[in-house]
């Protein structure tokens, strides 16, 4: 599992730096400020929680603990909804989007929760 998990950061860090550069430059003079500003939140959560997933993997290939791989899965699940959910907003203006952000963001949360708690009982 830690493999697959060092597999997903990678992808998430290819799309990261691909929706940054989009953001940058596709979007900049078709988004409003707010709106590129959104954008940019969704693609510096990922990139931040890229790192999250590959500590995850590593932590996994020196403990079994199936808290560690709870943890990883919220962390995907955190990107696709919290950062998907921005790119949305973003992309659409369709504020509805915002109302789902927030779950993406306690997935992260717990994420974060299980890897600290996973490591500790390792």
């Amino acid at each position: 599992m830690a493999k697959t998990f060092l597999i997903i950061a990678a992808i998430f860090g290819f799309l990261g730096v691909a929706f940054g550069a989009f953001g940058a430059h596709a979007l900049k003079d078709k988004l409003t400020p707010q709106l590129l500003e959104t954008f940019e939140t969704g693609v510096r959560y990922q990139m931040y929680h890229v790192f999250a997933i590959a500590v995850v993997a590593l932590a996994m290939s020196h403990w079994r603990v199936g808290l560690l791989n709870v943890s990883g899965w919220l962390f995907v699940a955190g990107i696709i909804i919290f950062s998907g959910s921005l790119y949305i907003l973003a992309l659409t203006g369709q504020k509805m989007w915002g109302a789902v952000t927030p779950f993406g963001g306690l997935a992260l949360l717990a994420g974060w929760a299980t890897l600290a708690i996973g490591i500790y009982k390792s």
